[in-house]
């Protein structure tokens, strides 16, 4: 029974039995139109503070080897004070050589002093340090509340403007009113 086992065993069909690590065939397609995931861009500004951009998914465009069209944009910006600024949005567009990021959809600054504001269109320049966006604005903060027509950020958020039709809603005893 042994040797019958023995010279029968290769013969069986034991595949299905075991545990097996294949390589899958891949089709490589879009080779045209590559994207990165995850993707990070980093530099500096005019004063070499950092600051970094990532989205979930950057595809180049064609026309200009510099240029990313983003979906997901984040930017982190620091300041000399060691506050921060976050920026994110839907989609974007960076240029790398300009270190300028044009946002849309659902786009939102944070500042880590508390201050939150939304607005739907974005142009940044990381290597200025400024912003500006002629779509309404909601804002929050230790202040109050605000609601403007459009708004420009200058020195890394340390002055911002709001602009056109402008209403303020201060809170009684806040601390840190800004200018």
């Amino acid at each position: 029974v042994m040797v019958g086992l023995f010279v029968l065993w290769p013969h069986l069909n034991t595949s299905d039995l075991g545990f097996h690590i294949g390589f899958s065939t891949l089709p490589i397609s879009d080779t045209d139109d590559p994207a990165m995931i995850n993707a990070r861009f980093v530099g500096t500004d005019k004063n070499d503070r950092a600051f970094s951009v990532t989205a979930d998914l950057a595809r180049k465009i064609e026309s200009n080897v510099t240029s990313f069209e983003l979906e997901m944009p984040k930017a982190d910006i620091s300041l000399d004070n060691g506050t921060w600024l976050v920026l994110t949005a839907e989609t974007g567009l960076y240029d790398s050589t300009n270190s300028t990021l044009d946002l849309a959809g659902a786009v939102n600054l944070y500042h880590d002093s508390g201050y939150e504001f939304r607005t739907q269109k974005a142009a940044i320049n990381l290597k200025k340090g400024t912003a500006a966006g002629s779509e309404p604005v909601n804002g929050q903060g230790p202040f109050g509340s605000l609601k403007a027509e459009g708004f420009r950020l200058n020195d890394k958020g340390n002055t911002i403007y709001f602009t056109g039709h402008a209403t303020v809603v201060l809170y009684p005893g806040a601390s840190g009113l800004a200018r």
